[in-house]
């Protein structure tokens, strides 16, 4: 409960203003300013709010009893980086196999070239076929990822990024922001299986980390 009270003192508004086309693969953000950082933490604030709201939280009920919080890495401002988005507007839908029978249709939107410690590295981005067509989400981007924390610090199966389709060609990647798939907390739900083209062979040590249910502990 302390850490929610922190944030809340600090968390601030924050809007970012969209650059011109070009076609270079851009470096990481030169200099992190705090403004993102607690773009970050209102982002985490809000994510535990709604795990502890009943009309909203993923949690099975033995799990909510004693929740105050999800478990995050301390911000890491190095993995705030800008990304190239390259559009592939010919790619076809495709069935993305998920943790249940259920398929969701998706197809790759295009793929985000960035840099991490001086490793260049490109993952390949999705929309899909079902909210493209609704107002709220038509512009909305899906980056599931995998790294070297699964199974250890995070959740085995991999973590989520929510992006949304700029008008040029940068977006911003802060995994600060990853969290897990539902299924992570409650096995009734059914989560998309991160595709082997999104794995990254580095650590990501930001944004969510493993869920430790209290219950099975007590």
């Amino acid at each position: 409960m302390k850490r929610t009270l922190i944030l809340w003192v600090i968390c601030t508004l924050v809007s970012c203003g969209e650059k011109k086309y070009h076609d270079e693969k851009l470096a990481p953000i030169a200099q992190v300013s705090d403004s993102l950082l607690q773009a970050a933490m209102k982002y985490q604030l809000n994510l535990d709010r709604e795990f502890m709201d009943a009309a909203q939280t993923p949690l099975m009920e033995k799990d909510r009893v004693d929740f105050d919080g999800l478990d995050y890495f301390p911000l890491n401002p190095e993995l705030i980086v800008m990304a190239t988005l390259v559009r592939t507007p010919q790619t076809l839908p495709f069935m993305m196999p998920t943790t249940t029978e259920r398929m969701t249709e998706e197809r790759i939107y295009g793929r985000l070239m960035f840099s991490l410690n001086g490793t260049d590295f490109q993952l390949p981005v999705y929309q899909s076929s079902e909210l493209m067509n609704t107002e709220q989400y038509s512009d909305y981007l899906f980056l599931p990822f995998t790294d070297l924390t699964n199974g250890q610090e995070t959740y085995i199966g991999g973590r989520y990024l929510d992006l949304r389709i700029p008008q040029g060609d940068e977006i911003m990647l802060d995994f600060n922001r990853a969290y897990n798939p539902y299924c992570a907390y409650n096995k009734k739900y059914s989560c998309p299986i991160v595709p082997p083209a999104n794995h990254l062979p580095i650590r990501i040590t930001a944004g969510v980390k493993a869920f430790k249910s209290i219950a099975k502990n007590k």
